[in-house]
């Protein structure tokens, strides 16, 4: 097993006023030419945007965007017609294919909003563009790997044009578990969101990472009560 650790204090960082925002990977003005991406997973940003402010309309294509809700209600328009909020709880996908315009604003005028946005480069160029939501929160598996993406429409989650799984893993203190990988040849970004959680000799705090290749499975321990993103990606594109 190859691994590599990112630490969260080595991450880009960007203070826009409205809107902190912490890069994983190159986004932006920050360019860091070893943090381009992990395989397919191009994009994981940190970001707190102010009450009552937001994203302006811009544009996308090509690219799979999910957003994950932390703290907060953030609602989203976009050129489909789509005007939805977004809740802690829930998984938003948008997969942008020939184009489509999105703005994203937090409406509350007393809290911040809190979110990850991840871009996932697609296997299938210039799709037709579409959105989904849905309730992650209703379908929780407490000391279990939740599976809220998958390339399937009919698996349990969203789904994106890619061979990509996404898993939640809520583990109280000294609780482990094996994942195994789904496909040969791809890799997994473990990102710790809250606690502490140790794979192999690395301990992990929150907002680490570590990204994981050339493995069948690993084994994933929480040292306290933790929340946990994985993100199985294709590595070679």
């Amino acid at each position: 097993m190859k691994s590599t650790l990112y630490k969260a204090d080595s991450r880009g960082y960007a203070d826009h006023g409205w809107l902190k925002s912490f890069h994983t990977f190159s986004f932006a003005n920050y360019y860091n030419p070893e943090r381009m991406s992990f395989g397919a997973l191009r994009v994981l940003n940190d970001d707190r945007v102010e009450s009552g402010m937001g994203f302006g309309s811009h544009p996308h294509r090509d690219m799979e965007i999910i957003s994950i809700p932390l703290e907060g209600d953030l609602e989203h328009k976009d050129s489909m017609g789509t005007t939805a909020v977004i809740r802690k709880g829930e998984i938003q996908v948008m997969s942008a294919g020939t184009g489509v315009m999105h703005s994203e604003y937090n409406k509350n005028k007393d809290e911040k909003v809190k979110f990850l946005q991840i871009w996932v480069i697609p296997n299938k160029m210039n799709v037709e563009p579409r959105y989904d939501q849905i309730s992650i929160a209703e379908n929780a598996k407490p000391n279990d790997f939740q599976q809220i993406l998958s390339p399937s429409a009919d698996d349990e989650g969203v789904w994106i044009h890619q061979d990509a799984w996404f898993n939640l893993a809520n583990f109280d203190k000294d609780h482990s578990r094996k994942y195994e990988l789904h496909k040969k040849g791809n890799g997994v970004f473990v990102f710790v969101l809250s606690g502490k959680a140790k794979i192999g000799d690395t301990v992990l705090s929150e907002r680490d990472a570590m990204g994981i290749e050339d493995a069948e499975s690993f084994t994933l321990e929480a040292l306290e009560k933790s929340d946990i993103l994985l993100m199985e990606v294709p590595m070679e594109l």
